[in-house]
């Protein structure tokens, strides 16, 4: 639904912090020594310590904290048959101070196969153990983009194109899963826009041959297929410039990719305002009166806590260009993106999460 009065005035993107007995459980998991039924349970115990990880917190809307996913798209991975989990193109990832990491995507090579829900499992249990609203995040058609290789994919499909037609059909399939098991707010995960963002990275595709603008309006398209037409779901799009172990891969503010805005069919865009990285609020200008707007900014890469007044002021910042009550808070993105997850310890996500809710209700009431 487009234009939501829905009261979520405190949000969260999605990923937490992976507790360290269920990193060495998947290990475990994957070299035999544990079975599946025992990986499930330990699985269980950590959703339900995220749960009340964010109730505790008093956030108004909450999530699994993806604890099911060894990174935020491995619901699509691990869900449906035909890729190499490791064999994609690498990209780097950096922080302010040059580190750099690299790290291997996914790549398709087989036409894609249906194995199960994505995210059936993750929504159900979730419903099950919370007492708060609950949200579901998918990844969007054009972060699958990234997991096509010419040189390795097309045998299963020869175009991208045909490849994302299989993939938007998949989502479209997920969601009128979600919504008959009574979910009522997707978020749609997009962080290849700031591929679109980004000059540098706009350069890019310029020199291989693509049309940056063009490339946006294509990405918006299959959103909005994957939307479809469902009344009373909130379906919101995340927009960030990458997250792996505390470092990014894209800068720059949202103007060159402003018609996301404008003609997606979203709702509510939560989009990451920590930092200098991500522009100024200008751009904002361009979201529809019907639309809400989540304010990242409470970041996720960096221990330190952002103070009330500090948050406070830019959340009055960002009024001057979209009203007080079409804005809400966030932190940036989530606290581990990867299994991995950034350089924060479980006290300093449990405080960010406190800082949110907390400013929120000092703002909004």
């Amino acid at each position: 639904m487009i234009g939501s009065a829905m009261p979520y005035r405190s949000d969260v993107v999605g990923s937490l912090l992976r507790p360290a007995y269920l990193r060495d459980a998947r290990a475990a998991l994957e070299a035999g020594r544990v079975s599946p039924h025992e990986f499930k349970r330990i699985e269980d115990r950590a959703v339900e310590e995220a749960v009340l990880l964010q109730e505790a917190a008093g956030l108004d809307v909450i999530t699994d904290g993806e604890m099911r996913r060894y990174a935020f798209f491995g619901h699509l991975i691990e869900a449906v048959a035909g890729f190499d989990k490791h064999g994609g193109w690498a990209i780097p990832f950096r922080d302010e101070q040059g580190e750099e990491l690299v790290f291997k995507r996914p790549v398709v090579v087989e036409k894609l196969a249906w194995r199960r829900s994505m995210c059936g499992e993750e929504f159900t249990y979730l419903r099950a153990r919370a007492t708060r609203p609950t949200k579901v995040t998918l990844i969007s058609a054009q972060q699958a983009a990234a997991y096509y290789d010419p040189s390795t994919s097309a045998s299963a499909y020869p175009t991208r194109d045909a490849y994302l037609a299989d993939v938007v059909d998949f989502n479209r399939r997920e969601v009128e899963e979600l919504v008959r098991l009574g979910c009522t707010y997707v978020q749609i995960d997009a962080p290849q826009y700031a591929a679109l963002l980004d000059p540098e990275l706009r350069a890019g595709y310029v020199q291989r041959g693509s049309d940056p603008d063009r490339l946006i309006d294509a990405c918006i398209e299959m959103d909005n297929a994957v939307i479809g037409r469902h009344p009373g779901v909130l379906f919101a799009l995340h927009i960030c410039r990458g997250n792996n172990q505390s470092k990014f891969y894209a800068s720059g503010g949202y103007e060159p990719i402003k018609r996301v805005f404008e003609k997606s069919r979203f709702a509510r865009f939560l989009l990451e305002y920590d930092d200098e990285r991500s522009g100024d609020f200008d751009p904002l200008r361009a979201v529809p009166s019907d639309r809400e707007v989540v304010l990242g900014l409470v970041t996720t890469k960096k221990p330190a806590l952002e103070s009330v007044d500090e948050l406070r002021r830019r959340i009055e910042t960002a009024a001057k260009h979209v009203p007080l009550e079409r804005l809400a808070l966030s932190p940036q993105c989530g606290f581990a993106s990867t299994m991995e997850g950034n350089r924060v310890t479980p006290d300093d996500q449990r405080a960010k999460l406190q800082r949110v809710a907390e400013v929120a209700r000092l703002v909004w009431g």
